[in-house]
């Protein structure tokens, strides 16, 4: 099947100012900082890739319903799972009872679109507190026949509880189900992407979504919740010391809050001084893998402030 294309997705323009307030992701126009400093960046594919195997909210709408009831957008923590697959295709694990899954059951092949949208908040109380949000858009299908089993298993390798959440009841196709006077549990959907959209801290822009298939996540992502609540509950004044590695760009006296964190650096936010909010990125001297790496990049990070 070739991938969809023409389907609406919000206008991605790239930020040229620290302070646009002009942003697909700004609702209240209150002008999120974008730094500019020249700092090594997670490409747009991997930051969506990273989103998707995340645990930000998500909602699904359906292009071209035919009425507001079928035009239904799923609220925070549903689908209750999401990965991607190695061609680049979003499998989505979704009731059996939602309109998305009783659409797809009986759609054509090619003419359910749908777009997928997922907020990313920061885990950590900050002033412009949404960091991002991503748009895939594509065509909708329930997964079927032999590929039941491959996706499941990836499934369940990236969120362990899926088994919990009815994760064999979804590979029951759903005629079997139906022919029972029910519906199963869980659907398993494939959106195969056609177009990508990302407007983030660092900017806006269109994905290819050949690029997304070939991105992998984040390592730190499945840690990043946890490890920036503990630097700001534990490590607030060491996180204020790194003031000192800004140079001309002063920010003692000013709270800082850490912000976001992936293999390649820390994005801390600035706030409360003369020169109003902004956020800082330090780098990583490499890019870490894991935990360990990343205990030795903060070590070294916090060192050099101190000096």
């Amino acid at each position: 099947m070739s991938r969809p294309h023409g389907i609406p997705l919000p206008s991605a323009h790239r930020s040229s100012d620290s302070n646009e307030t002009e942003s697909a992701f700004d609702d209240d126009k209150q002008g999120q900082p974008r730094p500019r400093e020249g700092v090594r960046q997670l490409t747009g594919a991997e930051r969506v890739r990273t989103l998707v195997e995340s645990n930000a909210s998500v909602s699904l709408t359906l292009i071209g319903a035919r009425d507001s009831h079928e035009a239904e957008e799923f609220g925070t923590g549903l689908p209750v799972a999401r990965t991607v697959t190695p061609d680049g295709d979003v499998i989505l694990l979704v009731s059996g009872e939602s309109t998305a899954a009783r659409a797809a059951a009986h759609a054509q092949d090619d003419d359910l679109t749908a777009v997928i949208e997922i907020t990313d908040v920061a885990p950590v109380s900050v002033p412009h507190r949404i960091r991002g949000r991503a748009w895939l858009a594509g065509w909708l299908t329930p997964v079927r026949g032999d590929e039941r089993a491959a996706c499941a298993a990836l499934l369940a390798e990236r969120h362990p509880v899926g088994e919990l959440l009815g994760m064999r009841e979804s590979q029951d196709p759903p005629a079997d189900a139906l022919r029972g006077g029910g519906r199963p549990a869980w659907m398993m959907l494939r959106l195969e992407v056609g177009e990508i959209s990302v407007d983030d801290l660092w900017g806006a822009e269109h994905v290819d979504p050949e690029d997304l298939a070939a991105a992998e996540p984040d390592p730190m992502a499945a840690h990043e919740t946890e490890l920036l609540q503990h630097l700001h509950s534990a490590h607030g004044d060491r996180l204020g010391e790194l003031c000192g590695l800004l140079g001309a760009r002063e920010a003692r006296g000013m709270t800082a809050v850490p912000l976001s964190l992936d293999r390649l650096g820390l994005r801390v936010r600035f706030t409360g001084g003369a020169a109003g909010s902004f956020d800082a990125r330090f780098d990583f001297p490499e890019p870490v893998a894991d935990i360990c790496g990343l205990r030795r990049a903060m070590h070294s990070l916090f060192s050099a402030a101190s000096h």
